[in-house]
């Protein structure tokens, strides 16, 4: 393909993503396939002769689509939001030409530079602690992940890795393996299962600790589970505190947390994923109340904050003891700035990386902060809409306190009842949600995800969430008389 048929189909192809996107509230939000569809749609191997590009374009629709669940329909409320505005798919193309792998400074200098650059306006837009600004002059800084899920690895592994050097000191005649064996994490029993992960990756135990009535973990508990493992010759080491959790949207007490771990010596990582985002609005950051006690923090813009995946921004107020465990420099890797700017291949697990900064570049210039608050605050008003919508219906409860997207609500009863009204909800396909279970109590689970989400919309979501109860509660009915 030379550049004036790339011009022709890219041309098209915006055209085509345009239209989808303004149109998507037309589509139904599940697919309706089966495994498998898509094999018979298209050849058995790959052409020997170059296709059109006009062909490709059509198969879009016929291949594509049908086997598509449309994240960004203003109906989709499953899990959590996945970020998509025109400004970072412009970046995402742009990103995709330079095409560089941006693994070290001299790589492509002006992709460490400018994600060194928008970590801290981030940073700044969050009024994080300056000690993770690398504007600051300190030695914290920034760097973009591809997800949480990789963050809390590299917070692990950041963790074991300041713990082994204190206790190679302290007990100099154990062997490191003995040391790792000792090692023991903390995160809330209401954590997201990425942080299960990591321990599990990182080769060390992580103990799952009770929440209180509202399923935040509390500082108490913490210490409680501290002294007790201290007792039995552990090594505390490190802990999750989740601001904003998967199935409920809880908020851990960072400011009861925070001082334990402090005390103990023990790596504070804060995960705030999708809730993150909304701590550029100032009425939000009691939320965060704590975080100058954290060791990093970490949200996903690629979830609310209108910066398309991946993009997930992490702070460390200490990069050195991820920069000194990763630390593998052969010689064809090394350059003559050395230690002037990040090399990011050493704060990540992978060695390559995408131009991503672009994208939050390009958003936050196109879109201002003025409007990024905006579109967090419509979301969560929407949200708060539609709980007053359950809470004006007596056969529903709302099983969380609703403070962001989210919204938890059940048919009251049996668990059995909310599952069969999900299932009947889910395979109409003009709505889309995932449940979730917290202390044997099963739930539906509404996020407002798409940008596109109206109030009218959340009026026809209820709609189908009454009607579906209506048809199920009448069956129920009968078949008991």
């Amino acid at each position: 393909m030379d550049a004036p048929q790339f011009k022709e189909f890219a041309k098209e192809m915006v055209d085509y993503v345009a239209n989808y996107l303004e149109n998507i509230r037309d589509r139904r939000v599940l697919p309706t396939v089966e495994p498998g569809y898509l094999r018979p749609l298209i050849p058995d191997s790959a052409p020997q002769k170059a296709d059109k590009w006009e062909d490709v374009l059509a198969d879009v629709e016929k291949v594509i689509m049908p086997g598509v669940t449309h994240w960004h329909s203003p109906r989709f409320h499953a899990y959590f939001p996945t970020a998509n505005s025109y400004p970072a798919i412009v970046a995402d193309i742009l990103s995709g030409a330079i095409a560089c792998i941006g693994f070290s400074w001299i790589a492509s200098p002006a992709c460490t530079e400018l994600e060194v650059v928008m970590l801290d306006w981030l940073g700044k837009m969050l009024d994080l602690p300056k000690e993770f600004l690398a504007c600051s002059g300190g030695t914290g800084g920034g760097v973009i992940q591809g997800t949480a899920s990789e963050a809390t690895l590299v917070a692990l592994l950041g963790a074991k890795a300041r713990a082994l050097a204190k206790f190679r000191k302290e007990f100099p005649d154990l062997s490191d393996f003995e040391i790792v064996s000792k090692l023991v994490g903390y995160t809330s029993a209401q954590s997201h299962s990425s942080v299960e992960r990591a321990g599990l990756l990182g080769g060390i135990k992580l103990r799952s600790l009770p929440v209180d009535e509202d399923y935040k973990l509390r500082g108490e508990t913490l210490e409680n589970a501290i002294k007790e493992d201290l007792e039995a010759g552990l090594i505390p080491f490190y802990a999750v505190a989740t601001l904003g959790t998967t199935s409920s949207c809880a908020f851990d007490r960072l400011d009861e947390i925070g001082p334990v771990c402090n005390e103990h010596k023990v790596w504070l990582h804060v995960d705030a994923a999708y809730a993150g985002s909304a701590f550029i609005c100032p009425e939000f950051r009691y939320l965060l109340k704590g975080i100058e006690r954290a060791d990093s923090f970490n949200f996903n813009p690629h979830k609310w904050m209108l910066v398309n995946f991946d993009c997930s921004t992490m702070w460390l107020k200490d990069p050195a003891w991820l920069v000194d465990a990763f630390n593998v420099d052969p010689l064809y890797l090394k350059h003559d700035q050395q230690g002037a700017a990040p090399d990011y291949r050493h704060w990540q697990i992978p060695l390559g990386r995408r131009f991503r900064a672009l994208k939050i570049w390009f958003v936050l210039r196109l879109y201002g902060i003025e409007n990024l608050q905006a579109f967090i605050r419509k979301h969560i008003s929407i949200a708060h809409y539609f709980e007053e919508l359950v809470r004006g219906d007596d056969r529903f409860e709302i099983t969380a306190e609703v403070i962001m997207g989210l919204v938890c609500f059940r048919l009251k009863g049996e668990n059995v009842l909310s599952e069969q009204l999900l299932k009947r909800i889910n395979a109409r396909g003009v709505v889309h949600m995932v449940p979730s279970k917290i202390n044997d109590i099963y739930f539906l689970r509404l996020a407002v995800c798409s940008r596109f989400t109206e109030q009218g919309d959340i009026d026809i979501t209820w709609k189908e969430v009454r009607e579906n109860a209506d048809l199920l509660l009448a069956e129920k009915k009968n078949h008991i008389n």
